[in-house]
């Protein structure tokens, strides 16, 4: 079932009737939007509802009259604007471990020549570089 819009003509008198008439349209499944001009009397239903049924129940309360059912378009999508690819990471080059210098304890020992804060390897940004 689509989505339609109903207009329909109450002649309510009493603002206790036209609370009753709110409160039976609104338990209907498929109702999306419910809307009353308390001037003229018109009841705007908005959703995926069988207009015949909802008629039926509000005359119970009132005299309902079916001024107008159209269906609702579906709201046009704006096309995204595409998302910028993400940067390359930078690649990790691991060379073979000396295992004497893996681990060490002693954090006097632990000079720059020996000290690598990454392990045993080395940053490259480079994505297309190739170090042997």
């Amino acid at each position: 079932m689509t989505a339609k819009k109903a207009v329909l003509q109450l002649s309510i008198h009493e603002e206790k009737i036209r609370k009753k008439a709110i409160v039976t349209v609104s338990r209907f499944s498929g109702v999306t939007s419910i809307t009353m001009d308390d001037k003229s009397g018109k009841l705007t239903v908005v959703g995926e509802v069988d207009v015949p049924v909802i008629v039926m129940k509000l005359r119970k309360l009132c005299h309902t009259d079916i001024v107008s059912v159209d269906d609702v378009k579906p709201p046009e999508k704006k096309p995204e604007p595409e998302k910028p690819a993400p940067p390359i990471p930078a690649e990790f080059i691991t060379y073979p471990m000396n295992y004497a210098y893996q681990y060490n304890p002693h954090h006097a020992y632990a000079n720059s020549y020996y000290y690598q804060p990454y392990g045993n390897c080395r940053v490259v940004d480079e994505p297309n570089c190739v170090i042997m």
